[in-house]
């Protein structure tokens, strides 16, 4: 399986490769003026086909090793578990603000995506919070072990 993965890796590297290099090739200013369509479109369909591998493999890693592994599974739920109570911890204590509208009267962000934008802010601090802690704790505890 570890074979098939490096080649799988070296053609697609080989492709992405030689896409840039006929992008390289062909210059800013057919970039600017969009005439290389043909040019960049295939990079980025290298790219969504990449990332959909990266992201099979990934999954299907992580639930053959939970599969495998059960005595990491508990672990790994009460991480899930974890992380999905502070996303709804998140969202709870965000605040549904109005809507927030240009000058004009067109609406830039509507009260739901206010409040989903405001629970990734706050989700996102209190994780930064947790890790500060966790590794002031860890540094704490290994200078007083020694």
């Amino acid at each position: 399986m570890h074979k098939i993965l490096k080649i799988v890796a070296a053609v697609l590297s080989l492709a992405g490769i030689i896409s840039l290099v006929r992008i390289i090739a062909a210059g800013d200013e057919a970039i600017k003026t969009g005439e290389s369509a043909g040019l960049v479109d295939p990079m980025a369909y290298i790219a969504y086909v990449i990332l959909g591998l990266v992201l099979a493999f990934v999954v299907f890693f992580v639930l053959k090793n939970l599969f495998t592994n059960t005595a990491g599974l508990k672990n790994t739920l009460i991480g899930v578990g974890a992380f999905v109570a502070v996303l709804v911890i998140s969202y709870a204590v965000s605040g549904s603000d109005l809507p927030i509208q240009y000058k004009n009267g067109d609406t830039f962000a509507t009260e739901g995506e206010s409040t989903m934008v405001g629970a990734g802010l706050v989700a996102f601090y209190i994780l930064l919070a947790v890790a500060a802690i966790s590794m002031i704790f860890s540094g704490v505890k290994k200078v007083i072990s020694k």
